[in-house]
């Protein structure tokens, strides 16, 4: 049985990620001790919420060092959601906000308009079908064999503008924009949607972490 740490830093929903990931057949544990984060086979790093006060609460607890110390150490590291956006270098949310500098790139607001000029609704919520990067003829490299296919559920304001077109795996568009919905490098992935809440696309993700 594949063994899964969900890193719990005050932001994310831990338990609807953990049920997707036990319905995977996974062992899942919660946590926010370092040691046990740091010696995980597999780490999931969730979150809900703003950019800048995520950071600050993964230094309060320690944990910036930790996750930089899983992503270096080859281990598979999943980020969803915010979790996805913390693995860039900063983001615009709110102000300037320093990330985890995983990944080259920032953090944007959502466009306001269409590409036609029309009003866009931002947050971008609901489901958005999946479409393969163009930019990237390595979207399906590395163990986590993602296929990205069908339909996901999305809730963001902001977007990820990765600095390494080979970076982007799947794109989803909103208003005529292209929004990376899934990014990878190495053995890090992140879902800008949320898998466990994503139907069989999802847990199709979620499994695919839970057998490499």
């Amino acid at each position: 049985m594949p063994e899964v740490t969900v890193v719990d830093y005050g932001l994310g929903n831990l338990f609807s990620v953990r049920r997707g990931l036990e319905h995977c057949g996974a062992s899942v544990i919660i946590s926010s001790d370092p040691d046990v984060i740091r010696t995980s086979s597999r780490v999931v790093l969730p979150g809900v919420g703003a950019f800048g006060n995520a950071m600050d609460k993964l230094r309060s607890r320690g944990l910036v060092e930790v996750v930089r110390q899983v992503a270096g150490s080859g281990k598979p590291l999943l980020g969803i959601c915010l979790g996805m956006q913390l693995f860039f270098d900063e983001s615009e949310e709110f102000g300037v906000h320093s990330g985890l500098g995983l990944v080259p790139g920032r953090i944007v607001p959502i466009p306001s308009k269409t590409v036609d000029g029309h009003l866009l609704k931002v947050p971008h919520i609901g489901w958005t079908n999946l479409t393969p990067s163009h930019d990237s003829s390595e979207n399906l490299k590395g163990a986590f064999r993602f296929a990205p296919l069908g339909s996901c559920y999305f809730v963001h304001s902001f977007m990820a503008v990765p600095a390494i077109a080979a970076h982007r795996i799947a794109d989803a568009h909103y208003g005529g924009h292209r929004i990376a919905a899934v990014v990878g490098r190495d053995n890090i992935l992140g879902c800008q949607f949320h898998p466990e809440k994503s139907g069989k696309a999802g847990l199709d993700i979620l499994r695919a972490f839970c057998e490499v």
